[in-house]
């Protein structure tokens, strides 16, 4: 299923909505404001927490955690040196691991796991827009709140945007 992030991670404390196939509102993202590290928790149309994506604080690498009903879900990582595409390690707390390869430039990633292709992430699917706008296309029967969760962070880590 594809769906479309209108990311205004940008400004501090922004929310922005994540929208299915049909441009019907699926999820918000609702940026935390006022806190020392960068939050955003994904949350359902009526309002419930599916998950949260924070920046961790300390480490040589930028990392961000995904956590679901307060617990560690996820541990995405930036690698150090990437060259000449970005690159990420999604660590799940089942044991696990994602691979995301793309280009930060176009915005093209895709998110991999050993059984296949987790998500795409794609700006080259949205029509222009005034913000930044990217689709995230999940894969059948992948987790799509984990999945989105890490879009998020990716894009987060690979903006520069994790302060």
């Amino acid at each position: 299923m594809r769906f479309t992030v209108r990311s205004r991670i940008m400004g501090i404390g922004d929310d922005s909505w994540i929208e299915d196939e049909d441009g019907r509102h699926a999820f918000l993202v609702d940026g935390k404001a006022l806190r020392v590290r960068r939050t955003f928790e994904l949350k359902s149309p009526d309002g419930e927490v599916l998950a949260v994506v924070r920046r961790k604080m300390l480490g040589i690498r930028d990392t961000m955690t995904v956590e679901r009903d307060g617990r560690p879900a996820a541990i995405v990582r930036k690698h150090l040196i990437s060259l000449p595409r970005d690159r990420f390690t999604v660590e799940l707390a089942d044991g696990g691991e994602w691979s995301v390869t793309g280009n930060v430039f176009r915005k093209e990633y895709t998110v991999a796991a050993e059984e296949g292709t987790v998500a795409v992430i794609s700006r080259k699917w949205v029509q222009v827009a005034l913000r930044d706008t990217y689709a995230v296309e999940v894969a059948e029967g992948a987790d799509v709140p984990l999945a989105l969760a890490v879009a998020i962070a990716v894009d987060t880590l690979s903006e520069g945007k994790g302060g």
